[in-house]
């Protein structure tokens, strides 16, 4: 498939989720990783080289199936006329990321802060991220939600996307399968050395996706809802504090865009503090990321278009 119409099926696939979201469960292929995956978790070994080797063999396996399978279903599709292909691909291509899965979740914390509710708010923040939210107060479940907006737009749209626009649905789903088992073992914990592979892996994957999401964050907050230069600066500033050698890149220019400081209590602080975090911020930090997904896949339409021109003028 030429990258033309790799843009043209992003997008599509983009305009799918915008307004359908996550395919059913039981037809969806990260579900089918995930559960795999769990399975597989079941079965470790006990010990921290058998753990390591057996977490190696697993994140190898379940990296190459997924690629494997859907190198496949992109053969299947290749044969068909091109509008019928791109609309296939882009229904393969939707599972692998989730934008408005994500922001969904984002606004579940949002409401049920704006209703005074932090046991709700709690519970939905669970479904962002993995931190004990126990006793966190209204400010830190805001930045947890924040925080978790910026960072998974690399996980959930421009990592996907990136792979997909390099190789196709193989690349999407290898990464996707890889971030799936990173968010599943690749964590402290009793687990540890198990997932050490699929963090590693996930790490080095989301290096450049990263680092490009800053940069669409702080085109994002040019577009309205925030401050690009202060993004940029923060961004700079701060990216290092994290443990994560690519969270802080997004999540410090969230905080530069908003102005706020986000916080894990007893971990890092990104941004200054120049006012409260408020539950109207998750619903900002939701219309940044999602002004800098549109204008990149914008974009990525438009020097689609001039390359076209320019190929049909040399002819």
């Amino acid at each position: 498939m030429r990258v033309r119409e790799r843009v043209a099926t992003l997008v599509l696939a983009f305009a799918i989720d915008r307004y359908f979201g996550e395919p059913p469960a039981a037809v969806h292929p990260v579900v089918w990783i995930g559960r795999f995956a769990r399975v597989q978790e079941g079965r470790a070994p006990g010990g921290r080289i058998a753990q390591l080797v057996y977490g190696a063999c697993l994140t190898a396996a379940i990296v190459a199936s997924a690629a494997f399978a859907s190198a496949l279903a992109e053969r299947a599709v290749a044969r068909l006329p091109e509008i019928v292909r791109v609309v296939c691909a882009a229904l393969l291509l939707k599972p692998a990321f989730a934008v408005r899965g994500l922001f969904r979740a984002g606004e579940d914390v949002r409401t049920a802060l704006e209703a005074h509710n932090l046991p709700a708010a709690r519970e939905a923040l669970r479904g962002l991220c993995s931190r004990d939210a126990t006793t966190l107060g209204h400010e830190h479940i805001a930045s947890g939600a924040i925080e978790s907006i910026a960072e998974n737009a690399v996980d959930s749209a421009v990592s996907p996307w990136l792979a997909y626009l390099i190789a196709g649905l193989p690349g999407a789903y290898a990464y996707r399968a890889a971030n799936t088992l990173d968010a599943m073992i690749g964590y402290h914990g009793p687990y540890e050395y198990l997932g050490k592979i699929a963090a590693r892996l996930d790490d080095l994957l989301n290096l450049v996706p990263a680092r490009v999401t800053f940069v669409l964050i702080g085109l994002g907050a040019a577009l309205g809802d925030g401050d690009p230069r202060r993004a940029f600066r923060i961004a700079l500033r701060d990216h290092g504090a994290t443990e994560s050698p690519n969270a802080g890149w997004p999540m410090s220019a969230m905080a530069g865009a908003l102005g706020i400081q986000l916080e894990k209590p007893g971990h890092y602080q990104l941004g200054d503090r120049s006012r409260p975090i408020r539950a109207l911020d998750i619903a900002a930090a939701e219309r940044i990321v999602g002004r800098g997904l549109a204008a990149a896949l914008a974009l990525l339409l438009l020097l689609g278009c001039v390359g076209r021109r320019n190929r049909v003028d040399a002819a």
